[in-house]
């Protein structure tokens, strides 16, 4: 049974960072490619950031690129969300899931997530 634990999450003030964690288990996880969503209040979900199974290419969204930094430990079984100069609309609560590369699409379930709030 797939299993995404993120934790990490929490109150930060705007300008500030955080670093998201994801353990994953259930399959193999150097195998896939990961990602992050997040959902915004009112809004869709949408990608933050993926990243291929052995670590050698990334995608962000516009919105985050040059701030935030997705890597992995395939030893850990586990995917980071480094979270820098963090601003309010990063509100929102942040998922892992596996990442299809070729179709640009979540692979199967989400985990519980973990909020994200920046506020002065």
């Amino acid at each position: 049974q797939v299993q995404l634990v993120e934790s990490g999450g929490g109150l930060v003030q705007p300008g500030g960072s955080l670093r998201l964690s994801c353990v994953a288990s259930g399959f193999t996880f150097r195998n896939y490619a990961m990602s992050w969503y997040r959902q915004a209040p009112g809004k869709e979900r949408e990608l933050v950031a993926a990243l291929t199974d052995l670590g050698g290419r990334t995608k962000y969204a516009d919105s985050v690129k040059g701030r935030f930094a997705i890597s992995r430990d395939n030893a850990k079984n586990t995917v980071y969300l480094q979270m820098n100069s963090l601003k309010p609309e990063d509100t929102a609560v942040y998922y892992c899931t596996r990442y299809n590369w070729v179709t640009m699409t979540r692979l199967g379930s989400w985990g519980q997530g973990t909020q994200v709030t920046v506020s002065s």
